[in-house]
């Protein structure tokens, strides 16, 4: 059986994208139950609820779980630009479809050089696979789908809010799933805004046939033909181990995105402080202290900064 856990990041800033990543493995029964456990020892420091173990300017244990996965699985990154390439569902030519020119380009897709975390660290959570997959758990494929400013922008005037983009992007990542094991999975993902019936919001899972195994605030769950068991469920990434792992890597790919936007102005900008891109005072100074340098360029508002109907 293919278990997938899937969760957002970067849902309600003003800058930067928003992320949704998914963790498949294959798992056999005691995998199974392995996977709703609550973490103990020293890997409960290392996997569980992403709100406690990472933030921002705090985000190596994210990154050495990004590359530890991909190593896992036989793909040695050598750079943070090889390892997005990696994690992204859509290649450079979509990611970039909707940038005006090469500045545009440049303010979001330049990458850092050399990656932050210690080697040491990724050896460990490497190993930690190794053990979890002797309990029944191997990891199988990581994926996130990036969302830009520009199209969160361009959905939100056609009617479409994020909450509906970030299920999109859900729903995009366990089709493709589905379609690379070649048979129905058994997905959690972390609740949606206050989103309880979630049919009516489909858009690609839109037509598909479905069964309601239970609605509700903490969880919504559904057999859908053809596709699986998919469940949304209230604070997964504090309960289900590959929400968690999901979580943790989507909160790298966010912050490395974050941080292209970031040294992309501190070039223009001297002494400009980084910023989260989330409704706080440090990310308002960076909004205001860019302003003019966003001028210049002729950089459009949307691909900068979300419109506050999307933020």
């Amino acid at each position: 059986m293919f278990a997938i856990g899937v969760d957002e990041n970067g849902l309600g800033p003003r800058l930067g994208p928003l992320v949704v990543t998914s963790i498949a493995a294959e798992v056999d029964e005691k995998g199974a139950l392995a996977l709703e456990k609550k973490l103990r020892g020293k890997l409960a420091g290392r996997l569980g609820d992403s709100k406690d173990l990472v933030a921002f300017g705090r985000i190596a244990l994210g990154e050495a779980w990004a590359r530890a996965i991909p190593t896992s699985l036989g793909r040695r990154c050598r750079n943070p630009a090889e390892l997005l390439d990696t994690l992204a569902l859509d290649d450079d030519v979509t990611l970039r479809a909707l940038c005006p020119d090469r500045t545009h380009i440049a303010q979001c897709w330049t990458q850092a050089p050399n990656f932050e975390a210690d080697e040491s660290l990724v050896n460990l959570l490497t190993k930690d696979l190794a053990r979890l997959k002797k309990r029944g758990v191997r990891i199988a494929s990581v994926k996130s789908v990036i969302v830009c400013n520009s199209a969160l922008n361009r959905e939100a005037k056609r009617g479409i809010s994020r909450f509906r983009m970030d299920l999109s992007a859900m729903e995009r990542l366990l089709l493709s799933l589905r379609a690379e094991f070649g048979e129905e999975i058994d997905a959690t993902c972390g609740k949606v805004g206050g989103f309880d019936r979630y049919p009516a919001q489909f858009s690609h899972l839109s037509g598909y046939a479905y069964t309601t195994l239970e609605e509700g605030r903490a969880a919504s769950r559904y057999r859908i033909a053809g596709l699986g068991r998919v469940s949304w469920v209230r604070d997964a990434d504090a309960s289900n181990l590959l929400v968690s792992m999901a979580s943790l890597v989507g909160k790298w790919v966010r912050e490395a995105l974050m941080g292209n936007i970031v040294r992309f102005y501190q070039s223009h900008v001297d002494e400009l402080a980084p910023a989260s891109g989330y409704h706080d005072p440090v990310t308002t100074r960076f909004v205001n202290d860019t302003a003019s340098v966003r001028k210049r360029l002729a950089i459009v508002p949307s691909c900068f900064e979300r419109d506050k109907a999307t933020s």
